[in-house]
């Protein structure tokens, strides 16, 4: 997946043979009473290729609400972003999912979102809250950060680099594969990271000795992570030979999740001081054919239950005050304290000429 959002759960999962369930449901199981909503009224979200939910919580929903819910997947969060600011007046469906705080800037000032405050917001946690005109709505938030091969480490007698300071020393040359962040979501992250720590001076000397340190940059993240990344499991198939790879810091949960056999420990490790928080929107769309159905669509994705439910399926944070992680994000997973940040009317103004000047430097 190029530009597939943060986590790439659902990539990581098919990558280790494991199939996601898809959304699907039927109103006509709607309880007596449940709802006064119209029946068999179809409400459309539009999403990236990576959301997730358990059939069980959907059809709750839709049963609750009287709504049947149809996904329409629609590849990476950049292509499918650019789908609805292509066809902005007249969308294809009534939600979208999957803008996140880096690509923000380009569905607001397109106009694309219809304003509208989500019963529940008061739930969420204001730092995530980033429109106040309520155009999008947080859904959940993850962390891209490197990660690394324990084994490597430990046959190695090397501590792991916790820092992106620590990843220009001489003794981690030539082990770490990055996304290019023309055209990958973690890839851009990365390249983010750099820009809130060194400042907009001092990113690209940064990058000018990471790229001396032998950094390697592929395509996307499946290449990375799934192919170059010797810690992961398909990484390990595929004889990966890179130990540190920039990824999400739910990604050792994941490798736990679907280890064959489950190991009792993630065998990659999150360096905690390299990383950038990421955060997706959903937003309702401008002309939708139900608008009714896209609020009710909107107030379930930050509902308690969607909200606990999304981790083990999209591998990412929740965004409310009282959701509850699952056992396996505590236990194998980290909490970032202090990621880097940029703010989106920063992002804005300045990720194009950023990405050129990467690229220039680094790739060509």
């Amino acid at each position: 997946m190029s530009t597939t959002k943060r986590i790439a759960g659902a990539a990581l999962a098919a990558a280790l043979g494991v199939t996601t369930l898809s959304a699907c449901g039927d109103a006509k199981d709607k309880p007596a009473g449940a709802s006064d909503a119209p029946k068999s009224k179809t409400v459309t979200l539009v999403s990236h290729d990576s959301f997730n939910v358990t059939d069980t919580v959907l059809k709750e929903f839709e049963q609750q609400s009287g709504y049947t819910v149809k996904v329409l997947k629609s590849g990476d969060a950049g292509a499918a972003l650019n789908q609805e600011i292509l066809t902005k007046g007249s969308p294809r469906g009534d939600v979208f999912f999957g803008v996140d705080n880096t690509l923000l800037s380009r569905a607001l000032d397109n106009g694309i979102f219809t304003p509208y405050e989500a019963k529940g917001l008061a739930g969420v946690k204001p730092e995530y809250v980033l429109d106040k005109e309520h155009r999008v709505t947080p859904i959940d938030s993850g962390d891209i950060c490197v990660n690394y091969d324990k084994q490597y480490f430990a046959d190695k007698k090397l501590a792991p680099p916790q820092t992106l300071d620590d990843l220009v020393k001489p003794e981690y040359k030539n082990l770490l594969v990055t996304e290019n962040a023309a055209t990958s979501s973690p890839g851009l992250g990365f390249l983010l990271a750099s820009v809130g720590k060194y400042g907009e001076e001092g990113w690209k000397d940064y990058w000018s000795k990471l790229k001396a340190n032998g950094v390697e940059v592929v395509d996307g993240w499946e290449q990375a992570y799934n192919e170059r990344f010797s810690g992961s499991a398909g990484g390990k198939k595929a004889k990966g030979d890179r130990p540190l790879v920039v990824s999400y810091a739910s990604s050792p949960p994941v490798e736990v999740l679907y280890g064959e056999p489950q190991p009792a420990e993630a065998p990659t490790g999150v360096s905690t001081g390299t990383c950038f928080r990421q955060i997706e929107f959903a937003g309702l769309l401008k002309g939708a054919k139900n608008e009714e159905g896209g609020k009710a669509l909107v107030d379930f994705l930050i509902s308690k239950k969607f909200q606990e439910d999304m981790p083990l399926q999209m591998f990412v944070n929740p965004v409310t005050k009282d959701a509850v992680l699952p056992e396996l994000f505590t236990k194998h997973g980290v909490v970032i304290e202090k990621p880097e940040n940029v703010a989106p009317e920063t992002i804005a103004k300045n990720r194009e000429q950023w990405v050129k000047a990467w690229t220039s430097l680094v790739v060509k």
